[in-house]
């Protein structure tokens, strides 16, 4: 059989040309009284879209046409800057999604379906995250990105063969077509249009909270259960490890240093372990789930990878939807697998000390955490009868945070 890549133009993974969408540019009135007068002020809305250091817009469209297995991934970021005096919240939809002939169904409810889909339902991976889902008044900057994968391996040559017969049938019924009619645009092999939304932040319980974003450094004192000011042996650097916390959010989840001393031992002790922990401190704790690793280092969607032996590494992606996160763990465990990501991107996960995560990754082993090099951590099997750290998660009240 003769076989056709989909083809990736890299210059046609664009943000189009700029419109009155690309600097979204505003003006709000809030008006109060003041003494016997009233007084209007008036606050610019001054949302700015940029790639590279160039306006575009709003407007994401991929369009590919030549992809194939062993590609390097290829990634596109958007900057989303707030250069006016009025917070803002960000999101995205997937306003299309086109795979050959295939129409994936999109509304305004269905993106994390068909961001699902996109992440794992293929051969090839297309995944987009961001970083954070909204933008401070005056000149905070949120960052969206866009990756595109096909690993060499997915021991499953026959959809490897599967897809490259429906590219090129695809490709020949298309280029027939044109030739049927010169009139007719050639189609590529895969579309995809999003649409990243900038709109005023509303202080509602579903709001993002602004003050508990994550990896945020927060100084807490684990005797006196509250803030603290300088560090000493009670007074802990802690980071924000909620994956999205919001306004309504009774508690947020603060992860200690790793590189202070904790309990060390086997996992067979873990719970005795983390008891001498929490025994000696003021502050509601739990054990650090995989979940909790996972979902964050998942952001990352150019350097967090699931590795697995006789495979091509693939990026995690999104695991979101229903119960994507256990098919994904299965197939890890399954595999012999671990999880790799960017120390640089997750610096507050990164330790030489291997820690326990409080879960068995099979009857001999349990998941850790462990620094790999000086760019790279894990997630994988450790030997249970091995010495390893725990650690707490703190959960804070945020009335003793803002109190």
């Amino acid at each position: 059989m003769k076989k056709k890549h989909l083809k990736l133009n890299i210059m046609s993974l664009f943000f189009v040309a700029v419109s009155l969408l690309s600097i979204t540019l505003a003006w709000f009135a809030y008006s109060g009284i003041a003494n016997t007068a009233t007084e209007v002020d008036v606050k610019a809305w001054y949302i700015e879209f940029s790639k590279n250091n160039e306006t575009v817009s709003n407007e994401v469209v991929l369009s590919l046409n030549d992809i194939y297995p062993g590609m390097e991934t290829v990634t596109e970021k958007i900057d989303v800057k707030n250069l006016g005096d009025t917070d803002a919240k960000i999101d995205y939809t997937i306003e299309s999604a086109r795979i050959l002939d295939e129409e994936l169904k999109t509304s305004d409810n269905s993106t994390g379906q068909v961001l699902d889909k996109l992440s794992h339902d293929y051969p090839f991976h297309v995944n987009i995250s961001l970083n954070k889902d909204f933008v401070k008044a005056h000149d905070d900057t949120s960052e969206f990105e866009v990756s595109v994968s096909w690993p060499l391996d997915s021991l499953d040559n026959s959809k490897d063969s599967e897809w490259g017969s429906k590219a090129y049938q695809f490709q020949e019924s298309e280029e027939k077509k044109h030739q049927d009619g010169s009139n007719y645009q050639v189609r590529t092999s895969l579309k995809i249009v999003i649409s990243i939304k900038a709109e005023q932040y509303v202080l509602d319980n579903e709001a993002p909270d602004m003050d508990y974003y994550l990896g945020k450094l927060i100084l807490y004192d684990v005797e006196k259960n509250a803030p603290c000011d300088s560090i000493s042996s009670t007074c802990l650097k802690t980071y924000v490890i909620d994956d999205n916390n919001k306004v309504g959010d009774v508690n947020v989840s603060l992860l200690p240093d790793l590189f202070q001393s904790y309990s060390v031992g086997s996992y067979n002790d873990y719970n005795g372990l983390l008891s001498s922990i929490t025994d000696k401190i003021n502050v509601s704790t739990r054990a650090l789930t995989v979940e909790d690793v996972v979902n964050i280092i998942s952001r990352d969607i150019d350097s967090s990878y699931l590795v697995r032996d006789g495979i091509s590494d693939v990026i995690i992606g999104n695991l979101k939807y229903n119960d994507r996160f256990t098919q994904e763990l299965n197939l890890l465990t399954s595999g012999n697998g671990y999880y790799r990501f960017s120390n640089q991107k997750f610096p507050y996960l990164s330790t030489s000390k291997c820690y326990w995560i409080n879960k068995d990754y099979n009857t001999d082993r349990a998941f850790a955490l462990v620094k790999v090099d000086d760019n790279n951590s894990k997630v994988y099997g450790e030997l249970k009868t091995s010495e390893c750290s725990v650690v707490p998660v703190l959960e804070v009240s945020k009335a003793k945070l803002e109190g």
